[in-house]
């Protein structure tokens, strides 16, 4: 697929109708700031490379009756813009950005807009779930230290070869660690060194003590 409606995007300091001429655009608010008399409020969000997008006085009004006054509180919260085709300017339609979706809200909410002069229009906004950003797990800072351990346990060849890899004192502030923080692979290396000695200990076990069967 060649899209091109990366190719028709407005070279502008803010987002324009036409750059969503390909279609619905979902954002993440990261800062409210104040704009200027023509355009009081520029919303940044996640990816706008510094084309924020600035409301009109009746999505002002939405965000307002959906989110509160205080804009610094948006930050985080996350809507879906579109283009209306049929907005006009100077009598013109020229199109103008929507909000369609919100989050914090958990049903269609419908907010009576003022379209002229002592004439409102009933505007719905629907809710929007964003799903949860998947994150790797932190990296397990124990997991070479014990795959160590567990690799000299097994090589060990007497009770003093696993003395030497359990009786220092790196290896017991190291299981004091462990233990303090539940780590997950504490019990498998324990059963280890357990299992290892018992299995030495029969090893060096003098014949004449062995009991018959």
């Amino acid at each position: 697929m060649v899209d091109l409606s990366k190719t028709i995007i407005a070279k502008s300091d803010q987002l324009n109708a036409d750059d969503l001429m390909g279609g619905p655009l979902t954002v993440r608010i990261q800062d409210v700031r104040e704009g200027n008399a023509d355009q009081p409020i520029a919303i940044f969000y996640e990816g706008c490379n510094g084309k924020p997008y600035y409301p009109c006085k009746s999505m002002r009004r939405v965000l307002v009756n959906v989110w509160g006054k205080d804009g610094k509180a948006y930050a985080g919260k996350g809507m879906t813009l579109f283009r209306e085709p049929s907005v006009k300017f100077g009598g013109i339609a020229v199109g103008g950005i929507r909000i369609s979706h919100m989050t914090d809200i958990t049903q269609d909410t419908p907010l009576a807009l003022q379209v002229t002069r002592g004439s409102k229009k009933l505007y719905t906004v629907k809710p929007l779930r964003i799903q949860p950003e998947q994150r790797e797990a932190p990296a397990d800072r124990w997991a070479a230290w014990i795959d160590g351990r567990l690799a000299a346990v097994e090589k060990a060849a007497t009770l003093q070869d696993l003395q030497n890899v359990t009786g220092t004192d790196n290896y017991k502030k190291a299981i004091a660690s462990l233990t303090e923080n539940g780590h997950p692979r504490l019990a498998g290396l324990q059963a280890a060194v357990t299992s290892k000695a018992e299995a030495l200990n029969e090893s060096d076990m003098p014949a004449d003590d062995m009991v018959p069967a």
